[in-house]
């Protein structure tokens, strides 16, 4: 049975999609089987995989009109890794879902109905706190939180744990802290004082895998690709893969090599 992992942030822009993509992918890569769920309206993990967003997927799917299983994307270029694509119709999930029976399980439903099937499940929230990322969190084992190496990095994070919190006493009381990922560092004071911060006020839940800013990293997905497929080279290549290293062995894990 898959572990679920999402990746939530209410901030935009501190590398949540691009970790979400190359962090399944990655771990698809070291051999095991994985789902990538695409909850952001934006769609950007469904195209950063080259994929189309015009498809049926997670909307579909919460409305009932869809069974996950049959609306799931096998990726060409990394066998051991699917994608459940979004689209621009999730933006009216969050009116739809707070309407509906059962309201903070639906997105739960979905995933139990193919959770047999993989190790582990991504999902990529969108950069809010509405109702479906609360219907997310209430669905996952645990949350996996990106942070962008700058100033004030560690005053958005307030919303967000209150959140987390909220939905452990409410909704999801096995709900835990996969982790903090540092990214789009650069090496100047600025970037080493927030490590430093982000490291002392969350210590061991902080990921010794530092994701660095690259040009290349930012140009992989208007290609359809991973950075690893796209660039293997890259230093964002070789950080997710450092990254995925370190989320298995966190969760004691065997990796096993294509």
């Amino acid at each position: 049975m898959a572990k679920v992992v999402a990746l939530a942030n209410q901030k935009g822009g501190v590398g949540k999609t691009t970790t979400a993509i190359n962090l399944a992918a990655s771990v698809a890569l070291l051999g095991k089987k994985v789902l990538l769920i695409d909850a952001d309206p934006q769609a950007n993990a469904t195209s950063g995989l080259g994929f189309d967003i015009n498809l049926d997927g997670i909307y579909e799917c919460i409305v009932g009109e869809r069974n996950a299983a049959d609306v799931i994307l096998h990726s060409d270029d990394i066998k051991k890794l699917w994608l459940l694509p979004s689209s621009i119709n999730l933006v009216a999930a969050d009116t739809e879902l707070s309407t509906m029976e059962n309201a903070h399980h639906i997105i739960k439903g979905i995933v139990e109905s193919v959770r047999d099937a993989y190790d582990y499940i991504f999902i990529d929230c969108s950069p809010s706190l509405g109702f479906t990322t609360v219907n997310i969190l209430t669905a996952a084992d645990s949350v996996l939180v990106p942070v962008q190496c700058e100033y004030l990095a560690l005053e958005g994070l307030s919303k967000l744990l209150n959140t987390i919190k909220m939905v452990k006493s409410r909704l999801n009381p096995a709900l835990e802290i996969e982790g903090f990922v540092l990214t789009m560092y650069m090496r100047n004071r600025l970037n080493n004082q927030v490590v430093n911060e982000v490291r002392e006020h969350f210590g061991e839940l902080t990921f010794e895998t530092i994701i660095q800013r690259n040009i290349r990293l930012g140009e992989a997905p208007s290609h359809g690709k991973p950075i690893m497929l796209y660039d293997a080279a890259a230093t964002g290549a070789v950080n997710y893969l450092n990254l995925a290293r370190e989320f298995l062995k966190r969760n004691k894990t065997k990796i096993v090599k294509e």
